[in-house]
């Protein structure tokens, strides 16, 4: 009888498909781990790159390249004047500057306060003929740098030290008879004199001609990146000020921009600001020009197509007659005021 013939199963499990699944489900999970790891790694990367980049720019703001000085008041315009060096008050910083003395003995002085990125011969001003304007009405000069242009790890503040470094140059003035002394500043300068009229009781400042004021607020801060790297607001703006006192030593929340903006002077103050200004918003200063509606000789000039600090050129000949017109009314009306003789 012959031998059945063996039956093919159905199925028949294939050899090692146990091995083969595990081995599979393992390739699986170690490519899943390693996408994992591959994007998380981006992410650290961009986050990186975001950071860094935006601690580059909390560290170069205060940073600004200065350039050299490139003649000084007799070269430039014919006059004499002395190199001085005075202390900030309380001494924590040596300031350097030209002393240009009136023709005859005056105790009618202005101080020019420079702006951001500038030293004492303010780059986008005519300095040196607003000082040959003064000097023959005269009155005596003091062009001074801000301690951050001599570097040597000073920084830009936002006139948190600028401040203290202008009353310095106030008292020194003061310390050679200045009586009638007016501070003219430029944009971040002009700031500055309004951070320092805080400070200052009294009648140690006379006036103040404050062109293209700057004010370090957060929204003029934003204004001005913007200007140059379309970034947006969140989180730049957070991460802007959250680097800079890490990198620079001072918190601009210690800027007291909100106590200017909302404070009443008691000197004279001319506001002159152009409507078409890049780099602080002319509405800041109506704003605050408004704010000083019981002020004693307050004056607001607002050029309909002037830019930061360019009003001169805008209007070069009425520039120079309202700001001497302002110089020459006050002096006299505020020594009356004042009592002096």
């Amino acid at each position: 009888m012959p031998s059945p013939i063996p039956q093919t199963p159905l199925t028949q499990p294939a050899v090692g498909s146990a091995s083969n699944s595990k081995a599979a489900k393992a390739s699986l999970r170690h490519r899943r781990r390693w996408w994992l790891i591959t994007l998380l790694s981006f992410l650290f990367l961009c986050c990186s790159l975001m950071l860094s980049f935006h601690a580059y720019i909390a560290w170069s703001l205060a940073r600004p390249y200065i350039y050299p000085l490139q003649s000084n008041p007799r070269l430039a315009i014919g006059l004499p004047y002395d190199d001085v060096v005075f202390p900030s008050r309380g001494g924590s910083s040596k300031l350097q500057g030209w002393y240009v003395p009136a023709a005859a003995y005056s105790t009618k002085t202005v101080i020019f306060s420079h702006g951001y990125g500038s030293n004492r011969e303010e780059n986008w001003v005519p300095i040196y003929s607003l000082v040959k304007l003064v000097h023959n009405a005269g009155y005596n000069a003091l062009m001074f740098d801000y301690g951050y242009v001599q570097g040597n790890g000073r920084v830009v503040t936002g006139g948190i030290e600028e401040s203290r470094e202008l009353l310095g140059a106030i008292d020194y003035m003061k310390s050679k008879g200045a009586q009638n002394l007016f501070i003219w500043g430029f944009s971040m300068g002009a700031g500055t004199a309004l951070q320092t009229a805080l400070q200052e009781r009294g009648t140690a400042i006379t006036g103040m001609i404050l062109d293209s004021t700057f004010l370090l607020n957060p929204d003029t801060l934003y204004y001005n990146m913007k200007k140059e790297i379309n970034l947006p607001k969140n989180p730049s703006l957070p991460l802007i000020r959250f680097f800079f006192p890490l990198l620079n030593g001072v918190r601009l929340r210690e800027v007291p921009y909100t106590k200017v903006e909302s404070h009443t002077y008691p000197m004279p103050i001319f506001f002159i600001h152009g409507k078409e200004d890049e780099r602080a918003p002319y509405e800041t200063i109506e704003r605050l020009f408004a704010k000083q509606e019981n002020s004693y000789g307050k004056q607001l000039w607002l050029l309909p197509e002037a830019t930061h600090e360019l009003l001169h050129q805008a209007e070069p000949q009425q520039y120079k007659s309202r700001t001497l017109q302002f110089l020459q009314e006050h002096t006299v009306e505020w020594r009356s005021f004042s009592g002096a003789r």
